[in-house]
């Protein structure tokens, strides 16, 4: 989002990650010859190929996308491109997307590997539709302590442990709004777990749970001004990039609802 804005640095991130995390648990689980919903069922049905249908029709979403990011790099000067987004990069943009966009997939993989806690959980009586909560606490806890030990490094190399208690600085404001994040961020995957239990599907419940976060940045973007003073053609192409990626919601939607 620093360099590409919030519609086009969201639609490339989140558009690897919603491919990349729906093809890594169905491959992991033909790589463990695990006989449900594998790579190879996938192939084997009507379900599996509508799905990939979807995965592969929201590449080509990312695709227009970034085509739209390519004209409008060329369309606007160098102040119109800083007026909304003030260190706009189209390169640097979409190699830190591409990469941190494959990389969060990882989140899918971790949810799926964590499917026998899941079952266990539901064997020893848990709520079926909360069961992924379990792994949850286990996947957070990678997440924090990366995070943690990051923070921590940069606190001693900054000398900035002060801050924490600096009472220059909004203080209340920064904890509430830190906190808030942090909850609403969990939040997603707490109900993303509920529906996920529904469909039982991790590939096709994973690229809808990224679509649609593509869909609402989008809109901000476009409340942002981040396309002011493009071309209409430019405008129409990042419109076509939104309308592949909700088709490709459609289709995997469909194709989930289908029996194997």
């Amino acid at each position: 989002m620093r360099y590409l804005g919030m519609s086009l640095g969201m639609a490339v991130a989140l558009g690897f990650c919603s491919a990349f995390g729906a093809l890594i648990p169905p491959i992991y689980r033909s790589i463990m010859a695990q006989s449900d919903n594998n790579f190879g069922t996938m192939l084997a049905t009507n379900r599996g190929l509508l799905i990939l249908l979807g995965v592969a029709v929201c590449l080509v979403g990312i695709m227009i996308s970034g085509k739209a990011g390519m004209r409008k790099e060329k369309e606007l000067t160098d102040e119109q491109k800083q007026e909304n987004i003030r260190e706009f990069n189209l390169r640097k943009g979409l190699t830190v997307a591409i990469i941190s966009g494959i990389l969060s997939a990882c989140m899918s993989f971790a949810i799926s590997a964590g499917s026998s806690m899941s079952e266990a959980a539901v064997a020893n009586g848990a709520n079926p539709l909360f069961k992924n909560n379990v792994a949850f606490i286990i996947i957070m806890l990678g997440g924090l302590t990366t995070n943690f030990t990051w923070c921590m490094i940069l606190n001693a190399r900054n000398r900035s442990f002060k801050d924490y208690t600096n009472k220059q600085t909004p203080l209340l404001n920064n904890y509430f709004f830190s906190a808030l994040a942090g909850t609403t961020w969990f939040m997603q995957f707490f109900f993303y777990g509920m529906g996920e239990s529904k469909l039982d599907n991790d590939a096709g419940s994973w690229i809808l749970h990224m679509a649609f976060i593509i869909l609402i940045s989008t809109l901000w973007g476009f409340a942002l001004k981040e396309w002011k003073g493009v071309s209409s053609k430019t405008y129409r192409t990042v419109l076509a990039g939104i309308a592949t990626i909700i088709l490709s919601v459609i289709l995997v939607g469909y194709g989930s609802s289908l029996k194997n």
